[in-house]
Formats: C-alpha cells, structure tokens, sequence
C-alpha cells in the first residue's frame, strides 16, 4: 500500500465543510479541466449540477451550491478572498450567467441548472454529484464525483489523493506498525515521520510546511476571537469566542497576535482557566469556519478547531513548548489522521461524527503526548483512548448548517483530548486492553451499522428539532 502524506491530511481549506464545500468545489474544478482536455469547454452551451446524498439533505447549509459555482466560475479555493464569496454569488443569481473557468460564458438558472436529488443516493458514496454539460451540436459530457471528507474527491475509477501517494521506507499503515519501526530503529515517532515524510519533501521543508500551518492556526483563532455578531445561515448563533476571549484577558490592551499569545502565558494558569482557554480557542475557529472562513483542515473543516485549541493549549500552558515540539505535534497528529483515512473514514457522511471529531481528537492526543515526552506506545494508547471515547458519535447538524451541535463539539474533542493524553502518560501501555487498530476497526464497523439519518442527512437527532434560538 502506497503511503499519505501528513500533510495531506492537515493543510489549509474554506469553511464550512471540506466534505461539503471544499469536495465540490474542487469537483467542478476537475470537470472544467476534463472539458479543457477535450477541447469542449468554449462549445458549452449549457451545464447541469446534481447532487446526491448528503451533498443533497445538508448542502445548502454547508455551502456546497456556492462552492460549486466558484468552482465552475474558475475561482481558486487556495486564493479566494471569504469575504468577497456573498458579493460573487449574488452576481452569478441575478445575471443568470456563469463564466465557466472565467473563460467563457454561459447562461446559467440557479433554481434549474442546480438540482438537490435529496431522495436520490449513489451506491459508490454518500457525498455524490453530478456535472453534466450541453455541447453546442447537442453532445453531452458526463462525470460523477465523490466527496470523500478532507477535501479528497474520487470518480469510480480514480481518486485525487493517488497523485500524491508514494512508498515509503517505513510503511504507516496501521499502529502495529508504527511501534515495530520505533522499535527496531529506537527512535520516536516523530522522528519515524520524518523518515517518511522525506519521500516527499525535505527535512527543511517539512519543518517550514509545519510553520506554515502554525502560523494559519494561531491567524484563524486571532481572527476569530476578534468578531462578533450573528453567524450567518438563519439559526441567529451567537458568536461567543470574543467574549469569552475578553473575560478572560480583563480586557487587557494588545496590538498584534504575538502580544495576545503573551498575555495569555502570563496570565492565570488554574485549571478553570485553562479549560475555558481551550473552548474559546476551538470556538474561534469553528466560528470563523461556520462564515465560511479560512481555517485548517485537520482532518475536516467541521472539526477543526480541536487540533488548534489542544496545541494552543500546549503552546501557552505547558512548559517549554518550543518551535521544534510544535513541528513535531503537527506531524503527529497528522500521521494518526492518515491511519484512521486508509482503514476507516474521515467523512461524517460515511461514518457520523465519529469519524470527524473522533479523529481530530484522536490525532491531537497523540500528538499532545507525543511532545509530553510520551513513549510510542504511549502515543498510540492516547489516540486509542480519544476516540473509544467517541464512538457511535453521529453527525445531526441543525438545518444542515455547521454550528449546532458541531461548533461546541470541538470544543468537547479538544478536552477529550487533553484527557486522554493526561490518562496515557500516566499509564502503562502494557496493560491496555484495546489497541489502536482495534478501536480504529470498531469505527468503522460502527461506521456501517450507524443509520443513514445520523450521517450527516439532517433526517435524525438534534437535526430534526424545532428550533427556534438566539444563541446555540
């Protein structure tokens, strides 16, 4: 089996669902590209969108209509200015039109030419969709696409994630063998990464690849303890992070991002404090991802803010947290992702939010103990407490939109977390009862028994409540 790469599995993406949003959006990019190969694209003359599943019950609340159009408008997902998303869609609504891949234009009814088959699912995934385009002597061009979560998007026979898959020296497909390499090569598992890593990128590169999303988290979570207001969508939820953020500060005076992290090490430590520290961390970003912010995908949109609150956490409470031990966090975290990738489910849709925030909290408690000092079996005893504790999670979003109960829930992962990594460092590994993979294996087979109206369907659990709030 052909290796992931960490950062594929953490990297930087557009609320508010990589599944939702990121999928489809990079799904219409492929299908322009399959016109341009064809030499087809200036000969549309009409294009239709259908999805299916869940991209069908929940896509207008996570922004998969919207994602597409920017995708078939030729916007770049990596560029695109959040705040200009509104304005562009509105324009492509009321003039009709649509420039495909901004080269050629089409008339383009959003209430016909983009149709939500929510009684209609594919048997190859639950995030499906359609792009069918008219060519002008009346030939039609066809492809299905697969969101898969993580921002990965698959056909039936190919899928975008085997661009980057390569072999390794130390194959990391499963935990058994992450501890028989740190074993043999009596080195940690960060620094297994490395070894691996390496078949992509050097040891530099890596580093500042890791920086690089850093910077991205504490700029998101920056971002967002700055807003207030009302999160768009309809539910009226309050932002809270800002608030929070003040209390806690006594309104302290700072200018830039590097002067809030300061005041915040050298503020109150007790245990209270740090806990609500953590919530209003992960709030931040979940809040800025829900306005269709820019956050880090690790592994999805909808949990991303656990991985940032645990490592800020880390950063400002723990002693000497340096730059190398944040490095060394990421790629942890990221190699627990491509675990729980290549033998269960990332994707909400496919396994409920288990597979979401079970492994966002999976991948930051050992990463957390990673960076403690903890031993490799340690490590993976942390991963495997994280999400036995989230099993059979489903995912029931509030009229399909990614803030009840999933802005709060990362905040729930991140504790977790926490406390795994806590009861991991404190334990002998020897005397687990459940490995990693076991848990991993549950997962999945929960997975598959969990009913399709807790998979990210808006059909069952919380989503079916009336509700009528100001505040979540």
């Amino acid at each position: 089996m052909e290796s992931i790469s960490i950062f594929e599995m953490i990297k930087v993406g557009l609320g508010p669902s990589s599944s939702h949003t990121m999928g489809p959006w990079i799904a219409a990019e492929l299908f322009l590209k399959k016109l341009t190969e064809q030499n087809q694209l200036q000969n549309v003359n009409e294009i239709f969108v259908y999805c299916y599943g869940s991209l069908a019950k929940t896509g207008l609340g996570h922004g998969t209509d919207q994602a597409v159009l920017l995708g078939l408008s030729g916007e770049s997902l990596q560029l695109i200015n959040p705040a200009e998303i509104p304005i562009k869609i509105k324009l492509i609504k009321e003039a009709g039109k649509i420039h495909l891949s901004a080269q050629h234009e089409i008339m383009f009814d959003y209430s016909k030419h983009l149709i939500l088959e929510k009684s209609i699912s594919l048997p190859f995934h639950a995030n499906g969709l359609s792009f069918q385009a008219i060519i002008n002597d009346g030939e039609i061009i066809e492809e299905k696409y697969y969101s898969l979560g993580g921002g990965f998007v698959a056909t039936e026979e190919t899928n975008t994630i085997s661009n980057y898959c390569v072999l390794t020296p130390y194959p990391c497909h499963k935990g058994v063998q992450i501890l028989k390499h740190c074993k043999n090569l009596q080195i940690s598992i960060s620094d297994l990464i490395y070894l691996n890593e390496e078949s992509w990128r050097t040891k530099s590169e890596i580093d500042s690849q890791a920086l690089l999303l850093w910077q991205e988290i504490k700029t998101c979570v920056y971002r967002g303890i700055q807003q207030t207001g009302i999160l768009p969508g309809g539910l009226n939820v309050k932002r809270r992070a800002a608030e929070i953020n003040n209390k806690l500060l006594l309104n302290k005076n700072y200018s830039n991002q590097e002067e809030w992290l300061q005041s915040i090490k050298s503020g109150d430590a007790s245990f209270n404090t740090i806990n609500k520290w953590v919530t209003c961390f992960a709030l931040a970003v979940n809040e800025e991802n829900a306005s269709f912010g820019r956050v880090v995908t690790a592994p999805t949109n909808g949990a991303a803010g656990v991985i940032p609150a645990v490592l800020l956490y880390a950063f400002c409470f723990t002693p000497n947290f340096t730059e190398d031990k944040v490095i060394r966090f990421i790629i942890t975290a990221g190699l627990i992702a491509t675990i729980f990738k290549k033998n269960a489910t990332i994707s909400a849709a496919m396994g409920g939010c288990q597979a979401e925030i079970g492994v966002s909290s999976s991948m930051a408690a050992a990463a957390l103990t990673e960076c403690l000092g903890g031993t490799p079996e340690q490590v993976l005893m942390a991963a495997e407490i994280a999400m036995e504790h989230h099993l059979g999670l489903t995912c029931d979003p509030v009229a399909g939109l990614v803030q009840i109960p999933c802005i709060e829930r990362n905040s729930m992962g991140a504790i977790k977390a926490i406390t795994a990594s806590n009861i991991a460092l404190e334990s002998d590994p020897a005397f687990a009862k459940i490995s990693l993979d076991e848990v991993i294996k549950t997962m999945w087979e929960t997975a598959k028994d969990m009913h399709s109206r807790y998979k990210e369907t808006s059909e069952g659990g919380l989503a079916i409540i009336s509700v009528n709030i100001t505040e979540c």
